[in-house]
C-alpha cells in the first residue's frame, strides 16, 4: 500500500537525520547531482560557445545552428539515454551524453544569434578604432551578446539540473535516485521529496545565473527602456564596449 503523502509526512522525511547521513543521504546525493550537470554543462558550454561565437562573427551557418537546435528539441533525452548504454555502460557516463546533447541547442542558437545580431554600425567602429578580428570579437561582440549568450546558458542548466533526474535510470547517482528508488518501492514521500528537492536545485541556480547575468552584462545592455531615444542608448554602449579606456 503505497504511503499518503502531506505536509507532515513531508516534514518527517526532511528531518528525519538517516536522510541526511551516508552514500544515501541529501547532501551525498547533491554532490552527485551537482556532478554530472557540472561536467555536462562545462563540456557543452566548450563546444557550443567557440562555434557560436565564430559562426555568428562570421555571419555563416546560421542554418546549421537552428537544425542543431531542432534536432535536439526533438531526440528526447531518455532516447539518447538508452542508446548510449550499449556504448560507453551504465553509470553516469551515458547519463552525462544525454545532458550534452540537451544543452548544446540553446547553448549555440542564443550564442549565435547574439553575435550575429550585433549592429553592423558597432563592427564598424571597431574596425574604426584598429581593433583586429580578435579583439572586436572580444570587445565588441561578445559583451553585447552577452544578455543572449547568458539567456542561453540559463535555459541549458535549468533543463540540465531537470532532467540529471534520468541519471538513476541508468544506475548512476543524483536527487533522481530517490525517485527512482521510491517508485520501486511505491513509497510516494519518497518520490515527493526527490522531487522538491530537484526543483528547488533547479531554481536556486536559474537565480545564481540571474544573479550572474545582472552583474556580468553592462548597465546599457540590462536597462534599454531607461535610454529616451535609440541615439542616447547607441552612443553609451559604444562608451561602455568600444572605448578603451572603459
Amino acid at each position: 500500500m503505497a504511503a499518503a503523502v502531506d505536509i507532515a509526512t513531508i516534514a518527517r522525511w526532511f528531518t528525519d537525520g538517516s536522510h541526511w547521513q551516508g552514500s544515501d543521504g541529501i547532501p551525498h546525493r547533491l554532490a552527485e547531482h551537482l556532478t554530472i550537470c557540472g561536467l555536462s554543462l562545462a563540456v557543452a558550454v566548450g563546444v557550443a560557445l567557440p562555434v557560436g561565437i565564430i559562426l555568428g562573427h562570421l555571419r555563416k551557418g546560421g542554418v546549421l545552428a537552428e537544425n542543431i537546435a531542432n534536432l535536439g528539441r526533438a531526440v528526447p533525452s531518455l532516447a539518447i539515454l538508452i542508446i548510449a548504454v550499449p556504448f560507453v555502460g551504465i553509470g553516469a557516463r551515458p547519463a552525462e551524453l544525454a545532458l550534452i546533447a540537451l544543452a548544446v541547442p540553446p547553448l549555440l542558437t542564443n550564442t549565435y544569434v547574439g553575435m550575429a545580431g550585433v549592429d553592423e554600425d558597432v563592427r564598424d567602429a571597431a574596425r574604426g578604432l584598429g581593433m583586429t578580428g580578435w579583439q572586436m570579437v572580444v570587445r565588441a561582440e561578445v559583451p553585447l551578446a552577452l544578455p543572449l549568450i547568458l539567456a542561453g546558458l540559463r535555459t541549458a542548466a535549468f533543463q540540465v539540473v531537470a532532467t540529471a533526474t534520468l541519471a538513476a535510470v541508468v544506475a548512476s547517482g543524483g536527487l533522481g535516485r530517490y525517485i527512482v528508488d521510491g517508485l520501486a518501492v511505491r513509497d510516494n514521500v519518497e518520490v515527493v521529496c526527490g522531487s522538491l528537492l530537484v526543483v528547488a536545485l533547479a531554481v536556486t541556480v536559474e537565480v545564481l545565473i540571474a544573479g550572474i547575468q545582472r552583474l556580468a552584462v553592462a548597465a546599457p545592455l540590462r536597462n534599454p527602456k531607461s535610454y529616451t531615444t535609440d541615439e542616447q542608448l547607441e552612443e553609451s554602449v559604444h562608451e561602455t564596449v568600444l572605448d578603451p579606456a572603459a
